[in-house]
């Protein structure tokens, strides 16, 4: 009886201590993506940027970028980390869908975006700038991206080109 008493003082007291710690769990749990855009997609990209013109090297996993700037000190070493962007999302034809505009960049942690920034950012550093093109299967896919009225933002099956300015990585 008294083993079963200290027993439940401690797993009390214990559990009181755990109430009063401070959590200090700041674990990351985003899955890398291993997503390779097919052949088909990575080849109607290669055929829109030689339509306008446009050089870009591409990246093993399918996507086309240009870097205007690299930047220079820290880098997005993981999904986990946080990074704060100007960006300017749109198509080939010049319309945008999306942007942070001229006020504050937009912050989040890489995991969260599509699968194409997830592998770009990280080729530049703070205060880098890029060009993202973009194949469907690393951005939002087959299925249309609505706004909250219904209206089609994103087709589906869309090649994206974003404008991308890294401000501040941490």
């Amino acid at each position: 009886m008294k083993t079963f008493l200290f027993l439940s003082f401690l797993g009390i007291s214990l559990f009181a201590m755990e109430g009063c710690k401070k959590s200090t769990d700041n674990s990351c749990s985003y899955p890398v993506s291993n997503v390779v855009a097919p052949l088909s997609e990575q080849q109607n990209l290669q055929d829109s940027l030689t339509a306008h013109g446009i050089q870009a090297t591409m990246a093993p996993s399918g996507f086309f970028y240009n870097i205007t700037t690299p930047g220079s000190g820290a880098s997005a070493t993981s999904l986990c980390s946080t990074v704060a962007v100007f960006y300017r999302g749109g198509f080939f034809n010049g319309q945008g869908f999306d942007s942070t505009g001229t006020g504050s960049p937009a912050i989040f942690q890489l995991g969260q975006v599509i699968a194409g920034w997830q592998k770009a950012l990280p080729l530049i550093a703070k205060s880098g700038q890029m060009t993202l093109y973009i194949p469907p299967s690393l951005g939002y896919g087959p299925e249309d991206v609505k706004d909250t009225s219904g209206k089609v933002v994103i087709p589906g099956n869309s090649n994206l080109v974003f404008q991308v300015i890294l401000v501040d990585v941490q």
